[in-house]
């Protein structure tokens, strides 16, 4: 470590609190830092350079050095660099945004747009406006939120209080209340002895059913779902489950919120996850991939029927007091307009399409890997359950073979960015094969496989 990477790494230390870090442990190992980035490819401080296999955190999807985002932001802050959307102020770039989400939404209804800065404030708002629906309503009882086991909703209060990972929860006092847990969708970790696909969907609807007659389907105002629960393992629902799951929601007139920010903007093949299982939403949660990470922006989409009773509602108080101050910042939706324009131009849904196949070949050819119990994934989003405990150490051998992965509880995720070649998928899953094999041959010379 030369001495400018080691300063860097005692003012980490000495300053930093660093999200889903074990802290007493980064104080002795410090921080891996990264200096630049080009295309699907990032450098750290020491000039190492590692193939960034989960798009920084499932968002840089136009890799690390779009020259013409960088334009865009650069373009917007010389004209305005900050505007305002309280009173009914407006700026052309949010303006513009919103049509083109609305555009991008129009076969799943969606009618309106609220703009925040992080996936957490867009499922945090999505809450809020689905009680003040309610209430607008004159259903002021109807309050109780469904979310599932292994889901992952953000880190905010009520977000992390949907997310259904104890870490999530351990001394941070949550869930908080009118929170419902129902069943993860993955036959492979919930699944009984001698069970179909088809009968595990059919136990975990039925589980549904019994939690709303149980709670009283007039007590319960949305359920919150992630076509892939990315955090919890990248899980792929089973063949006919939401189709069966909206059923029982419509029967007894409970909202279905799905939460698009990491599942949006090509990621399983279709423009929105949505798309990819059928799913109709009345309101839905978009960030990360819509501006590709290059600046933090999020939204809430929603049906006309839940924007017509927040109108009422609006008209009854005299304003609707939420928002926040960066919402639809100008620049950040301009990078945004930017970013969906390249999706378009380049066809990079298609092109995800396209290489879903080979990423996904690639990823269950390591199912037989001695230490590879599973695999699963969907279009470009992937991931491999590690045996006895090992997906840590899979991670960080993977980064001493230049590959970037992320270690989930049980499993490795890979989610590259959109723009990834043919080429760079195999060097991909060939740096991820190598280090499976020296995780093996470790815990081999170990003597703690079973």
């Amino acid at each position: 470590m030369n001495q400018s990477t080691a300063s860097l790494s005692d003012r980490d230390v000495a300053s930093i609190l660093h999200p889903y870090t074990q802290m007493q442990q980064h104080r002795q190992s410090g921080p891996l830092v990264m200096a630049r980035g080009d295309g699907v490819y990032v450098e750290d401080s020491q000039g190492r350079r590692y193939l960034e296999g989960m798009a920084g955190l499932w968002c840089t999807s136009l890799g690390f050095s779009e020259q013409r985002l960088v334009d865009a932001a650069t373009r917007q802050l010389q004209v305005l660099p900050y505007y305002q959307l309280f009173n009914g102020r407006a700026t052309e770039p949010a303006i513009e945004l919103a049509e083109r989400l609305l555009a991008l939404t129009a076969g799943l209804g969606m009618d309106k747009v609220l703009f925040a800065n992080s996936g957490s404030e867009a499922n945090d708002q999505a809450v809020k406006l689905v009680w003040y629906h309610f209430n607008a309503l004159g259903l002021p009882n109807k309050k109780k939120i469904i979310a599932r086991v292994r889901g992952y909703h953000g880190v905010s209060v009520m977000a992390a209080s949907l997310t259904g990972l104890p870490a999530n929860h351990a001394d941070f006092d949550l869930p908080v209340a009118r929170v419902l847990r129902t069943d993860c969708p993955s036959q492979h970790h919930h699944g009984l002895p001698g069970e179909s696909e088809a009968a595990f969907v059919d136990r975990i609807v039925g589980n549904l059913e019994a939690l709303i007659e149980r709670e009283g389907a007039e007590t319960i105002a949305a359920f919150f779902a992630e076509p892939v629960q990315g955090a919890g393992g990248v899980i792929v629902p089973p063949v006919g489950y939401f189709e069966r799951i909206q059923a029982v929601l419509r029967r007894h007139g409970i909202l279905m919120v799905v939460d698009e920010v990491i599942t949006g903007f090509g990621r399983t093949g279709q423009m929105f996850g949505s798309q990819t299982f059928g799913i109709q939403p009345d309101l839905m949660t978009v960030a990360k991939a819509m501006s590709s990470a290059y600046l933090p922006i999020s939204a809430t989409l929603m049906s006309k029927a839940v924007y017509d009773s927040v109108a009422s509602g609006s008209a009854k108080h005299g304003v609707f007091a939420h928002g926040v101050t960066y919402a639809g910042h100008p620049a950040c939706a301009a990078v945004a307009n930017e970013t969906l324009k390249i999706y378009a131009e380049r066809d990079l849904v298609g092109h995800a399409q396209r290489l879903a196949p080979q990423m996904q070949a690639r990823l269950q050819a390591l199912r037989t890997h001695p230490l590879v119990t599973h695999a699963r994934g969907v279009g470009l989003i992937g991931a491999l359950e590690i045996a006895q405990d090992l997906a840590p150490r899979v991670q960080a051998v993977a980064a001493e073979q230049g590959l970037i992965t992320r270690a989930l509880r049980d499993a490795v995720a890979v989610c590259p960015p959109l723009i990834i070649t043919p080429a760079q998928i195999d060097e991909l899953f060939d740096k991820m094969g190598r280090s499976l094999d020296i995780v093996h041959r470790e815990a081999q010379a170990a003597g703690t496989l079973k």
